[in-house]
């Protein structure tokens, strides 16, 4: 035998056992996950889950594909429809994850949720939030809190008690620090959705947050006198002077200078105001949550939801109940706090180590019965766009709500169809 048979035969050899050793893997029942991470520090944590869940279980490897923010959201139409789709993506709650759902196009995974025992030890809010009708068919595990931030400060200089729990505590505050020659609130408004937050938690507080999800997923009329009590308890606001001046100015960030300069002492705003205020003055600044206005009535708060869903046209269904209930545990939460700062949505989650007011801020939204997302997240684009117009426009004239409203109804009725000929 010449030499090169020789070594074709031992190339032959090892190319054989090369294939006998991958024929396994290529075997395996592998989980497709989609995921949005794409900037540098969610995309190591992303990567680092799926490491972990491909050492527990090499029977079962992720085939990872991470794409950029903004081309998942153009792509995920793609994703959904393609047969088959992957098994797990990453998504946004609220209206984003319900017009998928909506279309069959997400999977129920109550059977896993119940066998999870995730009904205790998932906040009321995320429960909610996960539930479309009878089933579960989207993962909440982040989120960020609204809430209204002040200085307390200021409220001792004008004698005002903190936190305001009432709405006729609310009222009287307003009247008080404009005495003092303090603005009630700041907000800037030249970008509009500042003012959608009035919007969600005033119908929340005023009709319950499921009138308002209702509303937002189209299915209750604007011209519904409910919806006209939610812009009169506005309309008392600003009757009532409780904002500052010219609001369309500024947009949001501007006007925290506001409260900045002492001039302004409350602001309904994201925890994201913490990126924006001054570090000098943060220790004058806490928040606590939009005030009662029916204490029979559920308590909704917004807190903009991030979490996971199962494609209906999974290729593995069953292993992707089985990955997704591995990104909801308590071990892969408590590293996302841990390394991220993302908030749990679940209340096993150990946060001793956290500020003062991330914990007040898991507090505030733990104790929510209902998580609503956003005025722009819980409703269709379209219908979010006419509703933050009409928003200004009864800024800028109130009496002219009904003639605003009549006009949502409009709108919200051609979508409603137009979606229901779909």
């Amino acid at each position: 035998m010449s030499r090169n048979t020789l070594r074709f035969l031992v190339v032959a050899v090892l190319l054989a056992a090369a294939v006998l050793a991958v024929a396994p893997v290529l075997a395996q029942d592998f989980i497709t996950y989609n995921s949005y991470n794409g900037d540098p520090t969610p995309r190591a944590f992303d990567e680092k889950v799926v490491a972990m869940w491909n050492e527990m279980h090499p029977d079962k490897p992720i085939n990872h594909s991470i794409i950029a923010h903004e081309d998942f959201k153009q792509a995920i139409r793609a994703y959904l429809t393609a047969q088959p789709a992957p098994d797990v993506l990453t998504w946004f709650a609220g209206n984003r994850a319900r017009f998928f759902i909506d279309r069959g196009l997400i999977l129920d995974f109550s059977d896993m949720w119940q066998a999870e025992g995730l009904d205790d030890v998932f906040a009321p809010g995320f429960t909610a939030l996960a539930t479309v009708g009878e089933g579960k068919y989207f993962m909440p595990t982040s989120y960020y809190w609204w809430a209204i931030y002040y200085r307390p400060s200021l409220f001792e200089k004008a004698g005002v008690k903190a936190p305001i729990e009432t709405w006729d505590e609310l009222l009287a505050a307003c009247d008080t620090f404009n005495a003092a020659g303090i603005a009630p609130f700041t907000i800037g408004t030249r970008f509009r959705w500042p003012a959608a937050a009035w919007f969600d938690y005033l119908n929340m507080r005023q009709n319950g947050p499921e009138f308002h999800i209702n509303l937002m997923l189209l299915k209750e009329s604007y011209t519904d006198e409910r919806v006209k009590a939610t812009f009169a308890r506005w309309q008392e606001l600003l009757d009532r002077k409780c904002f500052i001046a010219n609001p369309a100015a500024y947009d949001w960030n501007e006007a925290v200078d506001f409260m900045a300069q002492g001039e302004a002492a409350m602001y309904l705003m994201g925890g994201f105001i913490t990126d924006t205020y001054p570090d000098e003055l943060e220790d004058d600044l806490d928040f606590f949550r939009f005030p009662i206005i029916d204490p029979s009535i559920p308590v909704g708060e917004d807190a903009p939801t991030d979490g996971y869903f199962i494609a209906a046209q999974a290729r593995n269904p069953e292993g992707a109940k089985e990955f997704l209930a591995f990104l909801a545990s308590k071990e892969v939460q408590q590293m996302a706090f841990d390394e991220l700062g993302r908030l749990p949505t679940r209340i096993d989650v150990d946060i001793s180590k956290a500020t003062k007011a991330t914990q007040q801020g898991i507090a505030l939204i733990q104790g929510a019965d209902y998580v609503a997302q956003f005025y722009d997240r819980d409703t269709t684009p379209e219908m979010a766009e006419a509703g933050m117009d009409a928003m200004m426009a009864f800024w800028d004239d109130p009496a002219s709500i009904d003639q605003l409203l009549e006009e949502l109804e409009a709108t919200r009725a051609r979508i409603a169809a137009e979606q229901a000929g779909q």
